[in-house]
């Protein structure tokens, strides 16, 4: 075991506030206390919660589900602890606060000549987010999760103690909390190595795919692409069942002089019978098309690549006030493919109209007990939450496991804690760990209570 210090008495008392959380799909609302530390003495204060209250970390609120909410419990937002502390350009070792940014690191070193080895589907999430969830990104099949590429983190645990976890000071932790949703102890630094790129830009190919068979095809021709993305027609059937866009990047050596347009913010929330089978089947349609027959050859900033719903501030809000739900699985090849055609199937059949869906190539197994990353392809779709939604996910959720996938907790609102014991057998392990680092169980949030976590 490292060592460990001692924690001082809080100088000051943390300032709770009443107020109601959501994950990103908006599908629930989450009453509870809340804190924004901005120093870490405020960040230990927050460990004492009100009334015996229990509490979890809440970064950048880009989990799409009850991650990091904790109904009438208490919630550390970790925003303002958004500091860069240090960093070496011959190495390219970052050493952050939990809030700061992946947009933070774009605006910082990008410039310089560097970006974040994995980058999730949007910058608005936090470093601290994106370790408790190791994210992943268009290159996993090539260098695998968030937690690969972290050296340590400062971890503050539930009884006050401060500790430098690694790989190789305590394995056991480390794996533990890299994808552990919050539940060892809140994040107080991370120590990341960035990557070092020639330019500002990616050059991007982009092609049409008729179906699935052609998109794995495609995938596979595509190996040796440093970044590869599948953008699926998920209301597509029959002969084009799995029909899409297929883009490859590579870091450009020449990079672009202007800056990306500012993002545009969606106004209002979109009424309910704006998203129906007719307007996002159309979508659709112009979106596959807008890539011509023959291919396309760009070069774009990686902020455009990288992040392409960031170009919409509130994006979430054109689901209306119900909100939405994402469900994502991976699973393994072979039986794999026969998964996706029925996911696919499912959807498209069930009525419920969802935007273009992502696929993606998945590579090596999670640093962490709970980490999502597996060999296999990566599912992604966007769902309304509306009455009769909770039984589709249902039948993914069978579908996934039956070909054993699993589901990723990030984007998830509705897993059976029965569905996550089959798919992370590693979660025994787990709940171990947890047992010695908070065997009063502090820490808690609603999808810990929901899985038996």
């Amino acid at each position: 075991m490292p060592d460990t210090l001692a924690a001082p008495a809080a100088t000051r008392t943390t300032g709770w506030k009443q107020t109601a959380l959501q994950g990103w799909g908006r599908s629930s609302l989450s009453p509870c206390l809340a804190a924004r530390p901005e120093r870490l003495r405020e960040l230990r204060a927050a460990l004492d919660a009100p009334e015996g209250r229990t509490l979890i970390a809440h970064g950048g609120g880009r989990s799409y589900g009850d991650a990091a909410l904790n109904t009438d419990g208490a919630v550390v937002v970790t925003g303002r602890l958004d500091r860069i502390l240090g960093f070496d350009p011959a190495t390219g070792e970052l050493v952050a606060e939990p809030g700061v940014t992946f947009a933070d690191l774009l605006d910082v070193f990008l410039p310089r000549g560097f970006v974040a080895p994995v980058s999730p589907g949007t910058s608005h999430v936090t470093l601290g987010g994106a370790l408790a969830n190791d994210v992943h990104g268009k290159n996993h099949h090539h260098v695998g999760s968030f937690g690969d590429h972290v050296l340590w983190f400062d971890l503050l645990l539930p009884d006050g103690r401060m500790q430098r976890v690694s790989p190789e000071s305590d394995p056991g932790l480390f794996q533990a909390t890299v994808g552990g949703i919050g539940l060892t102890g809140l994040i107080a630094a991370i120590g990341l190595r960035l990557m070092r790129v020639p330019s500002n830009a990616l050059a991007v190919s982009r092609r049409r795919v008729r179906d699935l068979d052609e998109f794995l095809a495609g995938f596979e021709s595509a190996a040796g692409a440093t970044w590869s993305v599948g953008w699926i027609d998920a209301l597509a059937g029959g002969a084009s069942l799995g029909r899409g866009v297929l883009e490859t990047a590579e870091p450009s050596e020449s990079g672009l002089d202007a800056a990306p347009p500012r993002a545009k913010r969606f106004p209002i929330d979109a009424p309910g019978w704006l998203l129906n089978g007719l307007s996002v089947r159309a979508f659709n349609e112009l979106y596959w098309r807008r890539v011509p027959a023959g291919g396309q050859q760009v070069t774009v900033p990686y902020r455009q690549f990288l992040y392409p719903l960031d170009a919409i501030e509130g994006w979430n809000r054109m689901y209306g006030k119900q909100g939405f739900r994402q469900f994502q699985c991976v699973v393994p090849p072979g039986p794999g493919v026969a998964a996706l055609r029925r996911l696919l199937e499912t959807v498209a059949g069930s009525g419920n109209a969802s935007f273009l869906a992502v696929l993606k190539v998945m590579g090596p197994d999670g640093q962490g007990m709970l980490s999502f990353g597996m060999p296999g392809y990566s599912l992604a779709l966007d769902i309304p939450a509306r009455p009769g939604s909770e039984a589709v996910f249902a039948q993914l959720e069978r579908i996934t496991r039956d070909a054993g996938g699993r589901i990723y907790l990030a984007k998830d609102s509705l897993l059976s804690a029965e569905g996550f014991a089959a798919m992370y057998p590693r979660a025994g392990e787990f709940r171990a760990v947890r047992e010695q680092v908070d065997p009063n169980r502090r820490l808690s949030s609603d999808m810990a209570r929901r899985l038996g976590l």
